[in-house]
């Protein structure tokens, strides 16, 4: 189980705290400090089985200056999470080679009561 985090997010510190109470110990990967490449968040979005503008903070202030009005296609904005990690929505949980999305956090813990 791993999830990833970013320590000054409310939604993402309380997903670990959902996580915590509920007696996981997810490795936390500060996704921020440590971005994922372009593969990895292929990899991430074949988990979340969506495509990649759902992992964008679509109201970040980068996303609406740079690339909101832009005509992106799904590569373009898998770049554009590479490189501005910020970008990426969060938390997201991933456990048994699956993924979901923290927002909300019923997510999580649909994903974690979810049969493989």
């Amino acid at each position: 189980m791993k999830l990833l985090h970013n320590p000054r997010c409310s939604k993402s510190r309380e997903a670990l705290a959902v996580l915590i109470a509920k007696g996981f110990q997810p490795e936390i990967i500060d996704y921020l400090a440590h971005p994922l490449d372009e593969a990895a968040i292929r990899a991430l979005l074949t988990q979340l089985g969506a495509a990649p503008i759902a992992l964008v903070r679509t109201k970040e202030a980068l996303w609406l200056e740079q690339f909101a009005q832009a005509s992106l296609d799904n590569d373009a904005i898998i770049a554009a999470l590479a490189a501005h990690p910020k970008l990426i929505e969060r938390p997201i949980l991933i456990h048994q080679n699956r993924a979901a999305i923290g927002r909300p956090i019923e997510n999580i813990l649909t994903l974690l009561d979810t049969p493989v």
